[in-house]
């Protein structure tokens, strides 16, 4: 049944149980995980260890009398490097054959690729043909064309939860059958789960992360300067100072447009306010002239009004400030954005990530707890049958994961994936900080209307280029953000 309100939950599931000795073997990697960390040649943190013990093996295994079909992908280990997919042994409780899913995602090339490995491995274990459909960046449009004409796919990957909160809301979408409910309970964490929540049902499975929550520095310029990563905000400041005090800018912030500052606020506010008022404002239930936002944005000035910046900052586009740090000629030791840094620095061509460009978690505020903000691509389905409901139910368990990302390219928000197999430290170290940090918020700004949160020249966007000009002006700030919230929701 697609296309249609659905609700109400799947019949005819057998219930799909977990070994104990499955969970001990997990409890026993999550333990190793979080001491295996070790320093790759400069400070304390500039690499995550690869873990020496072997995955452990997951069966998912079926109760019913369906006939179990066994799946075994052996590929490269987490020292390849990456080029193929992972190792898994996975049993899928069900047999499909005959029966033919769709998908779409926004992914295509070597993305595409991957995810396909991930199709195929279900395919294999089940006998079922899935069809892959790529909508680049028109998931929105594709989706309601599909749906108008009475063909939604059976499971669509998207990246915006409002997306996904109206198709609930308007029934398109089946909800979480209680077993699959139940995977993703136990390989994610609440924030993650709630992230798929539309009033009181869990529609969605996140596939795939995004951290905005990475410092990335040139390792040369701190280790000329004696800088060291820091902890804390306190310390940040103060690192940067060190690096400025050495000849070079001690950071580079591209804010000619505007989204990156709205990240930096998000990533300070969560610090500052903590999970509950970050929803808060993020839906305009406290008002931008809140204590809180105030307290965020003093912080802020703190760096936005020191001499530890590159200068013309409003002038500067982000790939600018990258360069600014990375390129053949750096002018400053750092600059703050996301994991997706990482691909800026390789097109640059001139410092080597994992090498001399190194990265750090953003800096704790006044005592916070590990925190991050990011985004994902998450997965609903259309389709309440119960082979649709078997391949949500696989896209929830870490096996599916750890098909893609041996070859780099998917960090993975699964509390189960085995960390080790991620292709390098870099890469491992933005997952753990993921996947370990105590609170996960959706990046705020694109949650928000999109005349306030995703428009340039006006609302949140150039709020945060007017506070950054004048960072004395908190006051002024706050207030100017409210009168663009208030016209906006």
């Amino acid at each position: 049944m697609r296309g249609e309100g659905i609700r109400g939950s799947r019949s005819g599931h057998a219930e799909w149980i977990r070994a104990v000795a499955v969970n001990k073997l997990r409890e026993r990697r999550t333990e190793q995980r979080r001491s295996a960390r070790r320093p790759a040649g400069h400070t304390s943190q500039q690499g995550r260890t690869t873990m020496t013990s072997h995955r452990s093996r997951r069966a998912l295994v079926g109760v019913a009398s369906f006939s179990i079909v066994g799946l075994a992908l052996a590929g490269c280990s987490s020292d390849s490097g990456g080029g193929g997919g992972g190792d898994a042994d996975v049993e899928i409780e069900g047999d499909f054959s005959g029966e033919t899913l769709s998908v779409a995602a926004t992914w295509s090339g070597g993305e595409q690729a991957n995810f396909e490995k991930v199709l195929a491995a279900f395919e294999e274990a089940t006998g079922a043909k899935v069809e892959y459909t790529s909508f680049g960046d028109n998931g929105a449009t594709y989706l309601q064309g599909q749906i108008e004409g009475g063909t939604p796919p059976s499971v669509a990957i998207i990246g915006q939860p409002a997306l996904m909160q109206q198709l609930a809301t308007d029934g398109h979408l089946a909800p979480l059958s209680e077993e699959t409910l139940a995977t993703v309970e136990e390989n994610y964490s609440q924030d993650w789960v709630d992230l798929g929540t539309v009033d009181g049902d869990t529609y969605g499975v996140w596939f795939k992360a995004a951290n905005k929550s990475t410092v990335w520095y040139n390792a040369d310029i701190y280790d000329e300067a004696g800088a060291s990563e820091p902890e804390t905000w306190e310390e940040f400041l103060e690192q940067l100072q060190i690096v400025s005090d050495a000849g070079y800018a001690g950071i580079a912030v591209g804010a000619d447009v505007g989204w990156p500052l709205t990240d930096w606020f998000e990533n300070v506010y969560l610090r500052v306010a903590g999970g509950e008022k970050y929803d808060q404002l993020t839906n305009h239930e406290i008002p931008w002239t809140d204590d809180s936002v105030r307290d965020t944005l003093e912080v802020l000035a703190e760096l936005f009004g020191s001499d530890v910046l590159l200068p013309g900052g409003d002038q500067l586009g982000f790939p600018e400030s990258v360069s600014a740090v990375f390129g053949a000629e750096p002018e400053a030791g750092t600059v703050y954005e996301g994991d997706f840094v990482a691909g800026n620095i390789a097109e640059l061509g001139t410092s080597t990530v994992g090498e001399n460009a190194l990265l750090y978690d953003f800096p704790s505020v006044d005592g916070s707890e590990p925190a991050v903000v990011g985004g994902g691509d998450v997965a609903v389905s259309f389709d309440d049958g119960e082979a649709a409901d078997a391949l949500m139910r696989f896209l929830a368990s870490p096996e599916a994961a750890e098909v893609w990302i041996p070859s780099g390219g998917l960090t993975s928000p699964n509390q189960g994936v085995d960390t080790s197999i991620y292709p390098d430290d870099i890469s491992r170290q933005i997952a753990e900080s993921l996947t370990e940090a105590e609170t996960f918020r959706f990046d705020m700004s694109d949650l928000t209307p999109s005349a306030f949160g995703g428009t340039p020249g006006q609302g949140f966007w150039q709020e945060m280029i007017s506070f950054y000009q004048n960072p004395d002006d908190v006051e002024g700030a706050m207030e100017r953000l409210e009168a663009a919230a208030s016209d906006a929701y």
